[in-house]
């Protein structure tokens, strides 16, 4: 028979685990909402400055302001050389070994320092040499503000800890300083070359500060960085690195090809609509950020845990994101006019297509925190090569001929074909495991 004192202990540590799992709900609740509000920030920022960057300097100079954002978002993945990514995951396993994350953080950085000299002098040659950055490399140099500024963002070692609230921080700061220096500096048609670099700004004073609250707050000192740490860091991160090559290019080059084969008027009409579904695709790879580390965590612990949580906020987010796709594509005239363009009635037929891609994006960037978070790494870096490859030759083909519509088509298989491929690398891992 069991007696009275075991019972009650039973009942104790029963009441004691429900207590701790509310509470860890509660606590993720609330770092949903203080992350939500910083992001929220983020996103709306941009958009109050749009119609004002249209106004003054028009769609031509608007989609050579894209240009060149997008060129600088590309080499913002590259400096990141993985710290979005094996940097989270490695924060999150040690968040409790202050050691180990001293050396993941300071050899993190030293790495990002290499790499982040090596572009920049790669770049500034290219902007010098080639014709088509040569005729805007005022625009190009100032956006280069905007990649040392990346270099320097510490987000990544707050999410792992799962530091919302600094994150919040450092966004509410950033997009204040762009805001207000949108509206203080531009003034005429010219100044368009300014936007990036008030971008670029903003980010660098920002992380600057975040840094320093880090290696004060931790007592980390850049002096116990070890050179072997650095050069295995630079070798095992490489493959990563090299798949988000890829993934920069699948990103950002469209607007970039459509420039070079339409000109800046065609560039600032796709603009127009990527920046409207960029707010929907920024947020979910905030989302990813925000889940991503909690994954890692109990993917490391307990599978069935993992993927009852991944389903859970997964799930969720993808009706919400459905649900808010269906309503601009009913209100997307309306939408498109905020942005004072000329071509209204076109603009607005293609946004209705785009909407697509955030809805396909709620399904493969979930399906690639399982991918990461199983150690799949070699299988995510070959599937990332074949299939940018893949939607840049097809971008290349139809863009000629089908200008700005064309890129979206071609956006729109290349999401289908990256969620087959993802499924298709984790299936017997996880799903079929747990049926």
């Amino acid at each position: 028979m069991i007696n009275l004192s075991t019972c009650s202990f039973l009942v104790y540590r029963t009441m004691s685990k429900n207590q701790n799992n509310k509470i860890k709900d509660q606590k993720q609740f609330i770092n949903l909402i203080v992350y939500g509000i910083g992001q929220g920030f983020n996103l709306i920022t941009p958009l109050l400055v749009i119609p004002y960057i249209v106004s003054i300097c028009g769609e031509e100079g608007y989609g050579k302001i894209g240009v060149g954002m997008a060129i600088a978002f590309f080499l913002m993945v590259l400096v990141d050389y993985g710290s979005e990514i094996i940097g989270v995951k490695e924060v999150a396993i040690n968040r409790e070994n202050k050691e180990k994350l001293e050396s993941i953080f300071i050899t993190t950085y030293i790495t990002k320092a290499i790499v982040v000299c090596v572009l920049l002098i790669m770049v500034s040659l290219l902007f010098v040499a080639i014709p088509f950055f040569k005729n805007d490399k005022t625009l190009f140099f100032f956006s280069l503000s905007m990649v040392i500024g990346q270099f320097l963002n510490p987000t990544w070692f707050f999410q792992g800890l799962e530091n919302f609230k600094w994150i919040t921080i450092l966004n509410i700061i950033s997009k204040s300083i762009y805001l207000i220096g949108i509206f203080v500096f531009l003034k005429k048609p010219t100044d368009y070359v300014y936007c990036n670099l008030i971008w670029g700004t903003g980010m660098i004073f920002a992380n600057t500060i975040c840094i320093f609250y880090i290696v004060f707050s931790f007592s980390f000192s850049f002096l116990n960085v070890k050179r072997e740490n650095i050069i295995n860091q630079l070798k095992e991160n490489f493959s990563i690195f090299s798949s988000q090559i890829f993934v920069s290019l699948q990103m950002y080059s469209p607007i970039v090809l459509i420039s070079f084969f339409g000109g800046n008027f065609m560039a600032g009409q796709y603009k127009i609509v990527d920046q409207i579904i960029v707010v929907f695709k920024t947020y979910i790879l905030l989302f990813f950020n925000f889940v991503y580390p909690r994954v890692c965590y109990l993917l490391d612990k307990n599978r069935r845990d993992a993927l009852r949580f991944w389903k859970t906020f997964n799930g969720l987010n993808f009706i919400f994101v459905t649900i808010l796709m269906l309503i601009i594509s009913t209100i997307s005239i309306r939408v498109v006019s905020y942005f004072n363009p000329k071509g209204i009635i076109e603009i607005s037929s293609l946004l209705r297509i785009a909407i697509a891609i955030p809805i396909l994006q709620s399904i493969s960037i979930p399906l690639k925190q399982l991918v990461l978070g199983c150690n799949k790494q070699k299988e995510y870096v070959r599937a990332t090569m074949i299939i940018t490859i893949l939607s840049l030759i097809i971008i290349v083909l139809i863009t000629p001929t089908y200008k700005v519509l064309g890129v979206l088509l071609a956006l729109i298989l290349t999401e289908i074909i990256t969620v087959l491929v993802y499924y298709m690398t984790i299936k017997n891992n996880i799903f079929n495991s747990q049926s």
